[in-house]
């Protein structure tokens, strides 16, 4: 089992959900954070005085899948999230040693 974890621009967040959906991909987790890469952030102008936006508005999305979902996941991420301009995101892919589904029991993929 793997688990992506996809930083994106908000307002491609439904974007991403029914591109995963449309792969029968469901289950996952949604935070909202703040957060820069290369962009560094932006200047805005506010009554008058410039400021400096540090931290923009990002969506995390975190999902756990099998691992012969991966490919496709990623894919549909990719393809959902990209609009081509600085700051589309980036995906983390991790290893997932146990899933235990806390009404069940079920364990690893069945608990996916």
């Amino acid at each position: 089992m793997k688990k992506i974890e996809a930083v994106i621009k908000p307002f491609k967040l439904e974007d991403v959900k029914d591109a995963l959906v449309d792969i029968d991909i469901s289950g996952m987790t949604i935070t909202e954070v703040r957060g820069y890469g290369r962009q560094q952030g932006h200047t805005e102008l506010y009554r008058g005085a410039e400021y400096v936006v540090d931290f923009l508005p990002k969506v995390k999305i975190e999902l756990v899948v099998k691992e012969e979902d991966l490919d496709s996941a990623i894919s549909a991420i990719v393809g959902a999230a990209k609009t081509g301009k600085i700051g589309d995101g980036k995906i983390f892919v991790s290893s997932i040693e146990k899933t235990i589904r806390i009404r069940t029991g079920e364990e690893d993929e069945e608990a996916i």
